[in-house]
C-alpha cells in the first residue's frame, strides 16, 4: 500500500511538472495584444478581392474593428463607425472591419443594407481573429500611425466614444 502512494505521488509530481513545462512554452510563444505594443502585421483579402496588408497603412490611424453578421452589437455600431470614417478618412484614418469566419455572399448583403464603404476584410479561416486573440464580438482596436495599439475596446461603441478614439489616432500635422 505504500509503496503504491510513493508511485501515485511521483506521478503526480511528474505531470505538474510536464504540465507547467507546456504550459510556460505556449504562454511565452504567445503574442499579447496590449496598448503600447506593436500591432501584429497582416494580410488578409477585402470583400472586393484586394489583398490588404495592415502595415501598408503606417503613417495613417487605424481602427480595426472585428465583427461579424451574426452579432446584433456589431450591425448597430457599424453605422456609427462608418459615420466617424467619413468625416476622418482625409485626415488620414482607415477603417478595416474584419469579418470573422463567413463567406462573401453573408457578409455582402450585411455591407451592403448598412451602405458600409471602408474596407471589409475576410478571415474566413480565423487566422487573424486568433492572431489578435479577439474572443466575444465586437471588438475594436485603434493603431497609431507609428503601428502601435493605443486602444482596446471589447463591446459596443457609441459614435462618441469612437471619435474620441479616432482623434487620438489621427495623423499629427506637421510631424
Amino acid at each position: 500500500m505504500k509503496n503504491r502512494v510513493i508511485q501515485i505521488l511521483i506521478i503526480a509530481v511528474l505531470l505538474i511538472g510536464v504540465g507547467f513545462v507546456i504550459y510556460q512554452n505556449v504562454s511565452s510563444s504567445m503574442e499579447v495584444i496590449r496598448e503600447g505594443k506593436e500591432a501584429p502585421d497582416f494580410t488578409l483579402e477585402s470583400l472586393a478581392g484586394e489583398p490588404i496588408k495592415l502595415s501598408d497603412l503606417r503613417g495613417k490611424g487605424v481602427l480595426i474593428n472585428f465583427w461579424a453578421t451574426t452579432c446584433e452589437s456589431c450591425l448597430n455600431e457599424m453605422p456609427a463607425i462608418q459615420r466617424v470614417y467619413d468625416r476622418y478618412k482625409d485626415q488620414g484614418l482607415e477603417v478595416l472591419g474584419i469579418n470573422t469566419g463567413e463567406g462573401p455572399v453573408a457578409v455582402s448583403g450585411y455591407v451592403n443594407r448598412l451602405k458600409v464603404n471602408f474596407p471589409i476584410l475576410m478571415d474566413r479561416e480565423y487566422e487573424v481573429t486568433d492572431l489578435y486573440q479577439t474572443g466575444p464580438l465586437p471588438r475594436s482596436l485603434f493603431i497609431s500611425p507609428d503601428g502601435k495599439v493605443k486602444l482596446i475596446y471589447l463591446g459596443e461603441m457609441n459614435e462618441e466614444m469612437i471619435e474620441a478614439s479616432v482623434k487620438e489616432i489621427l495623423p499629427r500635422s506637421g510631424s
